[in-house]
């Protein structure tokens, strides 16, 4: 299964982490973990080329993990930006869920 944490603060979302495998198909064929990987992926080089940023990422284990957090000090606008592409990753996130939710668990804390 695959393990979706936002974090949050104050409303805003500050990060998230994403493990393990959804095993809804063979290896490579997995339209559950291609979905998740397209989704946050994309949120992620959308950040760093509309924000002009690079959030601190960590990436590890056979592909099964991706974490991510924001910097800290960041102007009102860029901010902003960064909130919306991620409620936007978070949104598509959770249409997979209900769709697959016995592949992916969303939480936010």
């Amino acid at each position: 299964m695959i393990h979706v944490s936002m974090f949050r603060s104050q409303g805003d979302i500050t990060g998230f982490e994403i493990s393990g495998h959804a095993e809804s198909g063979p290896y490579g064929h997995d339209l559950v973990c291609a979905a998740v990987s397209a989704v946050s992926f994309g949120a992620v080089n959308a950040i760093v080329n509309l924000c002009g940023f690079e959030p601190d990422v960590e990436q590890g284990g056979e592909g099964g993990y991706l974490k991510i957090i924001l910097p800290g000090g960041l102007n009102e606008l860029i901010h902003s930006k960064a909130q919306t592409l991620l409620e936007g990753m978070l949104v598509s996130l959770e249409t997979i869920e209900q769709d697959y939710g016995q592949y992916i668990n969303i939480s936010q804390r």
